[in-house]
C-alpha cells in the first residue's frame, strides 16, 4: 500500500485493530448511507471539539463569537436541517483572525493547530455532503456511537488535567479515524476509496497535533496517561456493539 509508512505510527498508537467483523460490515453497499451519514457528523462534532477547546483556553472573547458565526450554518444543517449543499459553498472560510487571551497559557499554537483541524473538517463534512447528494442518500439524523462517550467519561475532572485528557482523547479519534479510512478504502468503489485515501494525511497530522499540545501542556511525562486511554479505546473498538457506526465496536445484532 502507497500509505503504509503514513499509517505505521498511527498503528503503533492505537493498542488494537479494526477487528475485521467491522470491515465485513462496513462493506456492505445497505450500510454505505449510515456511514456516509455518521461519518458527516463525526467531521462536524471534530470540528466542534477543536472550536470548543480554542474559545475554553486560547482565544479572546471577539475570537471566540467569530468561531461559533463560522459554524451556525453548518450546526443549522446538522440540527435543524436548515440549508444545502449550495447554501454551505458560501461559509468555507473564516474571515477574522483568531486573537490569543492576554493571559493565555497555550495560546498560539493551539490556535494555529486548532483552527488547521477546523478548515480540514469542515471542508471534509461538505465533502462527504457532496458524495451523499450526488447518490442521492438524504441527510437524516441518527444517534452517536457510544465511542466518544465511552472515552470521555474518563476524563479528569480539574485542570489542567481535564485539557490533557481531552487532547489525547482527540488524539485516539483522530488516529482511529484515519486507521478505519485505511481499513475501509479498498473496499469501496473508486470514488469513495480515493476520497478516503486523501483523507488520511490530514487525519495522521491531526493525531500527532493533539498528542503534541497534551505532552507541550503538561509538561511532564504522559506515557501512562496516553497508555490508559488507549486501552479504554481498544475495549470500545474490539468489544461487541449493537450499533453500527464509523467508531463501532464489533457488529452484534443480536
Amino acid at each position: 500500500m502507497p500509505y503504509t509508512e503514513l499509517l505505521a505510527p498511527i498503528r503503533s498508537f492505537l493498542q488494537c485493530e479494526t477487528p475485521d467483523e467491522w470491515v465485513i460490515e462496513a462493506k456492505k453497499a445497505e450500510n454505505l448511507p449510515v456511514l456516509l451519514l455518521d461519518h458527516l457528523i463525526c467531521e462536524l462534532k471534530a470540528g466542534q471539539t477543536a472550536m470548543w477547546l480554542i474559545r475554553k483556553y486560547a482565544a479572546d472573547k471577539k475570537s471566540g463569537e467569530a468561531l461559533l458565526e463560522w459554524f451556525q450554518p453548518y450546526e443549522k444543517f446538522v440540527y435543524k436541517k436548515e440549508g444545502s449543499l449550495e447554501s454551505l459553498a458560501e461559509h468555507y472560510k473564516l474571515t477574522k483572525d483568531i486573537v490569543p487571551k492576554s493571559d493565555s497559557d497555550f495560546g498560539q499554537d493551539l490556535i494555529d493547530k486548532m483552527v488547521l483541524l477546523i478548515k480540514e473538517e469542515l471542508h471534509h463534512f461538505y465533502q462527504v455532503l457532496e458524495i451523499m447528494v450526488t447518490r442521492g442518500i438524504p441527510y437524516d439524523n441518527i444517534t452517536a456511537s457510544r465511542y466518544a462517550k465511552g472515552m470521555m467519561k474518563h476524563v479528569r475532572t480539574h485542570e489542567p488535567a481535564i485539557l490533557i485528557d481531552k487532547l489525547i482523547c482527540g488524539a485516539y479519534i483522530e488516529a482511529r479515524s484515519c486507521e478505519r479510512f485505511a481499513k475501509l478504502a479498498p473496499h469501496l468503489d473508486d470514488e469513495l476509496n480515493k476520497f478516503y485515501v486523501s483523507l488520511l494525511r490530514s487525519e495522521a497530522r491531526h493525531y500527532q497535533d493533539y498528542l503534541a499540545l497534551a505532552e507541550q501542556v503538561a509538561g511532564e511525562d504522559i506515557s501512562e496517561r496516553i497508555k490508559f486511554f488507549g486501552e479504554v479505546e481498544a475495549e470500545l473498538i474490539s468489544t461487541p456493539d449493537t450499533d453500527f457506526k464509523f467508531h463501532s465496536g464489533i457488529p452484534n445484532k443480536d
